[in-house]
């Protein structure tokens, strides 16, 4: 018998966004703040105090990456040896179809936070919770956007009890499923563009991204920063 309740857990939490509330949710990188509306993505953007600059993720898979995203076969292939031939996960970054209906039903706003120069960054592959609850999202298609669950420049939180208060009080909803699997890296998901190979995070998973590309794709991406 399963000790999670992840159908469960994450059609509770569907419809708490669906409604206009705030989640917080267990992703392998770490916990996330989400919201699947103007006002929800607003109120997370204020709490936690990030600069014009810092963008949204969307909630991602196959799915919605093939959707909304316009790649070449080679950024396909980039994306499928990450994400499916080494099942990790990645913060993907690639063009996106701005005509597509479901970018279309987003306000200016939320549009503008959650793209840059018409690329769309999906965070893919983090885990059963994330795969159950964006399964919802493509199906029911109703997009979720956020970024982890922390006040801005303060790092990714890997447990709910290490949470600041004023993260935890705006969410109507806490998916807590104690300590997530990636927490040795201290860091959220790595940032790559399929398309041009740039690095935008030094991330989860980021030495085994770069030894997939050299490996597979002759692409060699720098070293990671010193600490």
């Amino acid at each position: 018998m399963s000790v999670l309740k992840i159908q469960e857990d994450a059609a509770h939490a569907f419809g708490i966004l669906k409604d206009g509330g705030i989640a917080i949710l267990p992703m392998d990188v770490g916990y996330s703040l989400i919201g699947g509306s103007p006002q929800a993505l607003k109120r997370i953007f204020d709490t936690k105090n990030r600069a014009p600059s810092k963008l949204n993720a969307m909630l991602g898979n196959d799915d919605l990456h093939k959707a909304l995203h316009r790649v070449s076969n080679r950024g396909r292939e980039i994306y499928d040896a990450i994400c499916n031939d080494y099942d990790l996960p990645l913060g993907l970054i690639a063009p996106c179809n701005i005509d597509h209906p479901l970018l279309q039903t987003l306000d200016r706003d939320t549009y503008e936070r959650s793209t840059k120069g018409d690329t769309l960054l999906m965070l893919m592959n983090s885990g059963r919770f994330h795969a159950e609850i964006t399964d919802l999202s493509f199906k029911q298609k109703h997009l979720l956007f956020g970024s982890s669950a922390n006040l801005t420049l303060t790092g990714t939180r890997f447990r709910v009890d290490d949470m600041q208060p004023e993260i935890a009080g705006i969410a109507d909803v806490i998916v807590d499923y104690g300590l997530m699997k990636y927490h040795t890296y201290a860091a959220s998901s790595t940032l790559l563009d399929v398309e041009n190979c740039a690095v935008h995070r030094f991330g989860v998973c980021y030495e085994n991204i770069a030894e997939i590309l050299r490996r597979h794709f002759d692409v060699t991406l720098p070293p990671k920063p010193a600490d």
